[in-house]
């Protein structure tokens, strides 16, 4: 193939994963990422990396001028569903103007399909399982950034003829994943907090509900959709279908660190209680690419990469903008930094 794309969030899970795969089938990635979630060795050997923010517009506009993309993967964003609630401006300068800085580059130098990837927390709560066809109603500023790209990008095929895919994957865990981020995947707290001889810590009664979806069924998908133009101006859900307790999840980590499962229990939060996905449309078009690794196998390789890794701190978040109502653990890190 040879094509230029252009990979964000490259040092991030998801976006160093997407990267891999699109370096496997011949594509020459540009990847972005100012590291502030992510890792310099988690790029793949190959990427020509660029250390930048997308919501830096004269970056942004400079890239796209020196490359000739074909295809841009926007995986970029600080995808904290919970904390987003605290950190509006920033949640929204990040992932939704950051997103247009990119849009408006791709239209501007005739990208052929933009691939995003947005989110189930697009659906809000109340919508099982969540289908495509479901209206969005997203409950927390996280999901309504998501959900104003997704319908910018429709804007954006409708008046200028550019391509996209969506897709909304949820819960995804695997290697590569931050360790050390304090508020979001939980299973990667949980590992963290195993190896650092501390309980699991859980929000509420861990009866909440989850489809904990393994790297390697959601991370090959987005790679190969700019690739295949059935797919193109389409919403596609990817993950897991079987839902899991938060209470579940910690004995199946804890087994797979090879200890007994210490937890402790936490102020419930304002969170969807239950949140999982159908997968229909995305097996019509993506089965052969689709393994369906079950949560024991998944959180079982995870915890091999996880060991030789190590423990990571992860540091407070800097500039929580609103305090009112925020999770009194979370208040208790901004004291400790």
């Amino acid at each position: 193939m040879n094509s230029q794309v252009l990979v964000t969030g490259v040092a991030g899970f998801i976006g160093s994963h997407v990267a891999a795969h699109l370096l496997k089938q011949g594509h020459q990635v540009v990847g972005l990422d100012d590291l502030s979630g992510g890792f310099r060795d988690h790029v793949p050997a190959g990427v020509k990396f660029i250390e930048g923010s997308i919501t830096d517009t004269a970056l942004v506009q400079k890239i796209f001028a020196e490359h000739k993309f074909e295809h841009v993967f926007h995986l970029a964003a600080y995808a904290a569903e919970g904390l987003s609630h605290f950190i509006k401006h920033f949640n929204y300068t990040n992932n939704l103007l950051g997103s247009v800085n990119l849009i408006n580059a791709s239209v501007n130098h005739g990208v052929k399909c933009f691939v995003f990837t947005s989110s189930i927390a697009v659906y809000g709560r109340n919508q099982l399982p969540m289908t495509e066809a479901a209206v969005p109603q997203p409950e927390d500023p996280y999901g309504i950034a998501k959900y104003a790209v997704e319908l910018d990008l429709k804007e954006a095929h409708e008046m200028f003829g550019m391509n996209y895919v969506i897709f909304r994957p949820h819960n995804v865990y695997g290697e590569n994943q931050n360790l050390g981020d304090r508020y979001r995947n939980v299973i990667g707290i949980f590992m963290n907090q195993i190896m650092q001889d501390q309980p699991m810590t859980i929000f509420g009664d861990g009866s909440q509900t989850r489809a904990f979806s393994y790297i390697d069924d959601v991370a090959p998908v987005i790679a190969a959709s700019s690739a295949r133009p059935a797919c193109y101006n389409q919403v596609y859900n990817v993950g897991a279908d079987k839902p899991y307790s938060v209470s579940e999840l910690a004995t199946v980590v804890a087994q797979a660190m090879g200890v007994a499962p210490q937890i402790k229990k936490l102020a419930a939060r304002n969170e969807v209680e239950h949140a999982y996905s159908a997968h229909e449309k995305v097996h019509q078009h993506f089965d052969d690419l689709i393994k369906n690794v079950s949560l024991e196998e998944g959180v079982r390789r995870m915890a091999i990469w996880a060991k030789k890794t190590g423990a990571r701190q992860g540091q407070p978040f800097e500039g929580i903008e609103v305090r009112k109502n925020l999770p009194a653990s979370w208040a208790a890190l901004e004291k400790i930094s």
